[in-house]
């Protein structure tokens, strides 16, 4: 069975908007997706470090739509593992998965991997929002689309859109 290494942040949990939320709340008006495509998050929103070492950033995050149904697919067809390089915010370790236990409740304890860098991960595709994480993977890579790799595009990594068209790929 062939094992799928997925990213939590920007893939099933929508930290985009969660970081949207919040400089909302601080600043008083909600910047667009032109304002913040193509931008590095630090760039996007100021105060996003301040964000993430906040208690509840990461429990109180949006679930990326239809990844919960899509996810749930994946795992019966797969060895599905959720992977987080989560330690860089060593508060975030509890909140990260008593969400998950919330949201994703079919994916128990053993698929769950916190880590500082993915280049551990052992797995045959990898889905995750970062360059940094696909660059070094040396199986199939799809690049979910988030703002801050709008601009991007070294063509090594298959962009993706949504969960859907992740289904339309791998179902």
């Amino acid at each position: 069975m062939e094992r799928i290494a997925i990213d939590m942040d920007g893939v099933i949990a929508d930290v985009a908007e969660q970081f949207l939320r919040y400089d909302e709340r601080d600043f008083g008006r909600r910047k667009t997706w032109e304002e913040i495509a193509g931008l590095e998050e630090r760039k996007a929103f100021p105060h996003c470090r301040e964000y993430v070492f906040s208690k509840g950033f990461f429990r109180t995050a949006p679930v990326m739509e239809h990844s919960q149904e899509i996810l749930q697919q994946l795992n019966a067809s797969y060895e599905v593992f959720i992977v987080s390089a989560a330690t860089e915010f060593p508060q975030s370790l509890a909140e990260k998965l008593e969400w998950l236990g919330e949201h994703f409740p079919f994916i128990p304890w053993q698929q769950i991997v916190f880590c500082g860098i993915k280049t551990i991960v052992s797995a045959d595709i990898m889905i995750d929002d970062h360059f940094k994480n696909l660059d070094h993977f040396p199986g199939a890579t799809f690049l979910f689309s988030q703002p801050h790799n709008f601009s991007m595009n070294d063509g090594k990594h298959k962009r993706v859109y949504s969960w859907p068209e992740i289904a339309s790929i791998l179902l």
